[in-house]
């Protein structure tokens, strides 16, 4: 690893704690940020001559939080702090200054953190902005191009989440077992949207499939400060097992390749195995969730060999489980595509017949009806649900895939 990339690598894991400890000492985002950034100039400029602290999260809290203070002197034209050679990692003197700064708060600056950024006052595109921003560290320039918008409207967009939290008066102690019961759901549900956010990118070349990696970065750190809860479990299990497809849901050429079609030999065993064993960590609690459920089908997908070796019925039982929990059209979309493995697609479209009106503007129900439409023999209104659905399509692959199918009812018509 190259000197900048154990610098980047370390600055990147203490990030969360280290922003948390200062925001509850500062007790304001803007300058929480800033002394971090100023403790991460430092730490480019001491760490390659001095060696890294051994604990880079205390040395980037106490020199963070002198930087602060410092900012805050100049501001009131008052005395500065002594020069660079005092602030030096000499003897790693930080260390046990830092743990009298945090003690053992760090646990609860990392949460609070987090739920400062999926504050209810926020909306989730707000939530997710300020999250990748505050948390993970990316750059505004990172953010705008991973969900095409501009700069400045991203800027703006971060700015006015700074504004809300700020006017809300978010309290900075220790969040009591209630609120945290209430919003840790609000933060699991950002990583959820985020993670989905990149899975939908347009093939491992998108700038906003990076998304992904964060999310699950993020949901790694969640199930740190939550290592008892089932549902933690499942969010981070769901994430690791979708995601351990990401080499093989596109072809050389950017196209859609579906799971059935999809080379097995690409997938992340390493993420699978990750993923399978926090699902029946979670299971053994018995008390199921919808994030444990979801994790609970991807990870029969996962087990499969082969796709003829699919459990389509214990897929099909899950998701009637799941639309028992959280009722949703799309569940209900979901499940029919395993009623068509097991039952025939006459099955499946009996099932989404009722959805019609409410997925109206949903490119997937346009899509999986046209397939089943297909596999029918109902080339007509096939054509026309895939002309609907190219018309939803969010990305080039999805627009593509749908025009592949266009083009085969095409060839069979000549035929």
């Amino acid at each position: 690893m190259t000197e900048l990339a154990w610098i980047d690598a370390a600055i990147t894991s203490a990030r969360p704690q280290a922003v948390g400890a200062l925001l509850r000492y500062f007790r304001d985002l803007d300058t929480a940020e800033e002394a971090f950034q100023d403790a991460c100039l430092r730490a480019l400029k001491t760490w390659p001559v001095n060696g890294p602290p051994r604990d880079p999260a205390a040395w980037l809290i106490m020199v963070g939080r002198n930087a602060g203070i410092d900012g805050t002197r100049r501001r009131a034209k008052q005395t500065t702090l002594p020069d660079e050679a005092a602030l030096s990692d000499i003897e790693d003197a930080e260390t046990p200054l830092a743990e009298r700064l945090d003690g053992a708060d760090n646990r609860d600056d990392v949460l609070r953190l987090l739920f400062i950024c999926c504050h209810p006052d926020l909306p989730p595109t707000q939530q997710i902005a300020l999250a990748l921003r505050i948390v993970s560290g990316l750059s505004v320039k990172q953010i705008a191009r991973a969900f095409l918008v501009g700069e400045s409207a991203m800027e703006q967009r971060i700015t006015r989440a700074k504004a809300r939290v700020a006017g809300a008066g978010v309290p900075f102690e220790t969040p009591g077992p209630v609120e945290r019961a209430e919003r840790v759901a609000a933060v699991a549900a950002m990583i959820y949207l985020l993670f989905n956010e990149g899975y939908s990118a347009g093939g491992q070349q998108d700038d906003r499939a990076r998304l992904a990696d964060e999310a699950i970065r993020l949901a790694r750190l969640l199930l740190r400060l939550f290592q008892t809860e089932p549902e933690i479990m499942g969010l981070t299990a769901l994430l690791l097992l979708q995601h351990s497809r990401a080499s093989a849901r596109f072809d050389a050429a950017g196209e859609i390749v579906l799971m059935d079609d999809q080379d097995r030999a690409l997938w992340d065993r390493r993420l699978i195995a990750e993923g399978l064993a926090l699902v029946d960590k979670a299971m053994r609690h018995r008390r199921p969730g919808p994030y444990q459920i979801q994790a609970a089908i991807a990870a029969l997908h996962a087990r499969a060999a082969r796709a003829e070796d699919t459990d389509w019925a214990g897929i099909a039982a899950l998701y009637g489980a799941l639309e028992r929990q959280t009722p949703s059209p799309v569940i209900t979309l979901n499940r029919a595509v395993a009623v068509s493995k097991t039952d025939g697609p006459q099955a499946a479209l009996d099932l989404i017949a009722p959805l019609e009106a409410r997925l109206a503007g949903y490119f997937h129900f346009h899509g999986v009806r046209g397939a089943l439409l297909k596999q029918l023999g109902q080339d007509a209104a096939a054509r026309t649900a895939f002309n609907q659905a190219i018309a939803l399509a969010n990305t080039p692959a999805e627009a593509a895939h749908i025009r592949m199918h266009l083009d085969q009812l095409q060839a069979g018509g000549v035929g």
